[in-house]
């Protein structure tokens, strides 16, 4: 089969195109046909070596999410059969196989049937990105109706979604952006109110928006200073769920608060294989959000081809989209 190879880690230039062996089917496996992929920012920190840990072995397929029909299924696999369409971040990391090839093999707990409603490209846009927002949401945030909640990234691949899904369990849903295009964006996919945080300080928009008792719930999807930020507009007793906290801070506003602080790190649960089914089940309840159409992922206009890899790395990495980069398998 024809794959996207990397033989050591480094800058978009490292991918090569080879022919390799197609995966052979295992127990508790499905082969999926790949018909698209989406680039994440961890998929580029694989690519260059940064998070070692989290990284497969040389030579090596990367990338995570997945859309596409399952080829063979293996022994035991009670989930899908020959011909179901699926979706799932199911790979691109240790011990796994990655997704910018022909053929993927991924374990069945990693996956759920692709919404019917619609593309492949834009299943493929979903899942990391999906999963991450609803474990901040839902699982860590306890977010609940009618609550007021701030999601910092409006048009980010996991703020975008997470927009998307408090708006769906009846939050009130704040959020931040940098220009007029994407406080449009933000509006469209159901924000409550966009506060463009370039023109408007921390203290400024928790008065205006909370009296100044700031929100009981942030999601910060940035990292960086921005989790300090994020602990600013945070109210007394509320808690803040992080998803980019490899940074140095000074905690003492969440001792002055009372806060508590959470952080979602997805991966865990695709390398720790006891926990696998957590994703496959989230993934089918969205799925679920999806058909009934409160879900709709935003894809950059820039869609790329497998053979086009290089380039879609390049892209996130300049910074310049908006939304999911989605690549489509034309081999």
């Amino acid at each position: 089969m024809k794959a996207q190879l990397i033989k050591e880690f480094g800058d978009a230039s490292v991918f090569q195109l080879a022919e390799i062996a197609k995966p052979t089917i295992c127990r508790g496996h499905v082969l999926i046909k790949v018909r698209a992929t989406s680039v994440n920012p961890i998929d580029t920190k694989v690519r260059s070596g940064a998070v070692p840990a989290a990284a497969p072995s040389l030579p090596a397929i990367i990338h995570g999410d997945v859309a596409g029909v399952v080829a063979e299924v293996g022994e035991g696999v009670t989930s899908f059969q020959v011909g179901d369409e699926v979706f799932g971040c199911a790979g691109g990391f240790k011990g796994t196989g990655g997704a910018l090839a022909e053929y993927m093999l991924a374990d069945e707990r990693l996956l759920a049937h692709k919404p019917k409603n619609i593309s492949m490209e834009e299943a493929a846009a979903i899942p990391l990105v999906a999963i991450t927002a609803w474990e901040a949401l839902f699982e860590k945030g306890k977010l609940t109706e009618d609550q007021d909640v701030l999601i910092h990234g409006a048009t980010g691949g996991v703020g975008h979604i997470a927009i998307q899904l408090a708006k769906w369990a009846g939050a009130k849903v704040y959020t931040t952006a940098s220009t007029e295009n994407k406080i449009k964006l933000a509006k469209q996919l159901g924000a409550d109110a966009v506060i463009n945080y370039k023109e408007q300080s921390v203290q400024a928009y928790v008065d205006q928006y909370t009296a100044g008792k700031g929100f009981s719930l942030v999601f910060d999807t940035v990292g960086g200073q921005n989790l300090d930020r994020s602990f600013e507009a945070a109210a007394v007793n509320g808690t803040v769920v992080a998803i980019a906290a490899r940074s140095t801070h000074d905690l003492s506003p969440l001792h002055s608060k009372g806060l508590s602080l959470h952080v979602v790190f997805m991966l865990l649960k695709i390398l720790n294989e006891e926990q696998r089914k957590d994703h496959g089940r989230i993934l089918a309840d969205i799925a679920k959000v999806v058909e009934e159409g409160k879900i709709c992922p935003l894809v950059d206009e820039k869609v790329f081809t497998f053979e086009e890899a290089p380039l879609a790395h390049q892209y996130l990495e300049s910074g310049k989209a908006i939304g999911k980069i989605v690549l489509k398998n034309e081999w």
